[in-house]
């Protein structure tokens, strides 16, 4: 599976690191290449400096043959706009973003955006625990 990843912060690079232990063609994408010392020195994917929301940068991470996309930066704007890019102008298959804001999450998901809400998971575990 080729996979972009827009995002080298904790979570980016744990998820890069993942698939490309699994054998997968891994491209890491983001706007501060000192965020890249997250990656293990024996890190098989490519991690490339760029704006993910950028059309270039996006081609030069071979978007057009991604078979899925992850918006993973601090923001969930911009998230949202890389992730309607690959998914609307290059055709991407499959394209997820993690989104802070709850509310904004569950609009994203109605409107056929694949949302994740970090907020909304690690409050439900939370409420769990202390139910429990």
């Amino acid at each position: 599976m080729k996979v972009v990843i827009m995002g080298c912060g904790r979570v980016g690079a744990r998820l890069a690191t993942l698939l490309a232990e699994d054998g997968h063609n891994v491209t890491i994408l983001d706007n501060d290449d000192y965020s890249f010392r997250r990656l293990p020195p024996e890190f098989k994917g490519t991690a490339l400096l760029g704006n993910g929301i950028d059309q270039g940068a996006l081609k030069s991470a071979g978007i057009k043959e991604a078979d899925v996309f992850v918006a993973l930066t601090q923001g969930d704007n911009r998230n949202v706009m890389a992730t309607q890019i690959a998914k609307y102008i290059f055709g991407v298959p499959r394209v997820v973003c993690r989104i802070y804001d709850p509310l904004r999450q569950e609009m994203y998901s109605t409107l056929g955006i694949e949302a994740i809400s970090p907020t909304k998971i690690f409050a439900q575990i939370l409420k769990e625990k202390l139910e429990s």
